[in-house]
């Protein structure tokens, strides 16, 4: 059996790098309100640890009624996934493994307070090695490897305040971006002619003292966000989980695609050609596996985006960070309907105090 926990809040606590760290409400509440996500994934021997039981269980059979109505799938209808509440003790010893949305001290402490045992868990040691992959830097170093014809992209790690004037001046618009930072928070953009960096200065200043750099990218005319979702069994072997087609506002997550992953090739295809999306893919399974190698084991993803060029033309970012995680990209994939012609979108939605999954028609 193993133990499965979503927990949203994981890039706020990542970068905290505390073990006794309180996340905001709005990653309590999602917490709570989506904790029965994992069942998605989870075993028929295993359990999903939810706030309210209940209401993981309404909300389970809900998106079973969903999927079925609009996805056309009925393997969802025959899952009958066990949740458990998170105040009762753990017992490790019918415990196999733990498997959470992301790893960080936050969570390792509150398992122990709860009586999973240490074997269970990454080592302290483990978690930092996790916590510096999870660090910019490492996206920005896999970035030159992955530049072929038909890419662009560029990132540069700026420790001092004239280090980011050069940059503004070569490049005219610049995305700076705390080094550990949650979804549409830790960005700053710069315009040399609307927005020098004299008025984003305190900030920087701040996060280098708090993290140590800051990483600093062109500003790229964005026509599309997407990325690829993958595997790390933590031996050395990356594995290809499929396409992830989401929506951004203001760099934060809106939705996904649901869909087959030949309809969404197709649909990326409008700007690149498959054999790029291919040998990217191949490229970031041979340079990653050696990096991760008996140094995470777990599901992650790798966000690109397509960027149009003055000539009409589209080149491919192939990576723009990489989220050392799950992440909603593996929720859209466990949703993806069997049928070519079936798309839809997912979205998280906020009504009435409340959050919400929901699968809708284009």
């Amino acid at each position: 059996m193993k133990l499965h926990i979503f927990n949203p809040e994981h890039d706020i606590a990542l970068a905290s790098g505390l073990a006794n760290f309180t996340a905001p409400h709005a990653g309590r509440q999602l917490r709570h309100d989506l904790g029965f996500l994992p069942a998605l994934w989870a075993g028929g021997d295993d359990v999903v640890m939810v706030d309210d039981v209940e209401q993981a269980g309404r909300e389970w059979r809900r998106l079973q009624h969903r999927a079925a109505t609009l996805l056309a799938t009925g393997s969802l209808l025959r899952a009958n996934p066990r949740f458990t509440p998170a105040k009762q003790p753990v017992c490790s010893d019918q415990t196999a493994g733990v498997e959470p949305w992301g790893w960080n001290s936050a969570l390792r402490a509150e398992l122990l307070r709860r009586g999973v045992g240490e074997h269970l868990m990454p080592s302290l040691s483990q978690l930092q090695t996790i916590r510096q992959l999870s660090h910019r830097r490492t996206a920005a170093r896999l970035l030159p490897t992955l530049r072929m014809e038909g890419t662009v992209g560029e990132a540069f790690e700026c420790r001092e305040g004239n280090e980011v004037e050069r940059l503004l001046g070569q490049y005219g618009q610049l995305v700076m971006k705390a080094p550990w930072s949650s979804s549409g928070r830790g960005l700053r953009f710069l315009d040399v002619a609307r927005t020098p960096f004299s008025m984003q200065a305190r900030w920087f200043g701040n996060v280098v003292a708090a993290q140590g750099c800051v990483m600093v990218e062109p500003y790229y005319n964005k026509v599309r966000d997407f990325g690829m979702e993958f595997y790390s069994d933590g031996e050395g072997t990356i594995s290809y989980l499929g396409l992830s087609l989401f929506h951004t506002a203001n760099g934060a997550y809106t939705g996904n695609i649901l869909a087959t992953e030949t309809a969404k090739r197709e649909m990326i295809n409008h700007y690149v050609s498959d054999d790029l999306l291919c040998s990217v893919t191949e490229k970031i399974c041979d340079e990653l596996s050696p990096v991760f190698n008996e140094q995470y084991r777990g599901p992650f993803g790798v966000d690109m985006m397509i960027v149009g060029t003055p000539g009409d033309g589209f080149l491919l970012h192939p990576c723009v960070e990489i989220n050392l995680r799950r992440t909603m990209g593996h929720v859209a994939l466990a949703l993806a309907p069997a049928d070519d012609d079936v798309v839809r979108v997912m979205r998280i939605v906020y009504n009435d105090n409340y959050y919400k999954l929901t699968i809708n028609r284009l």
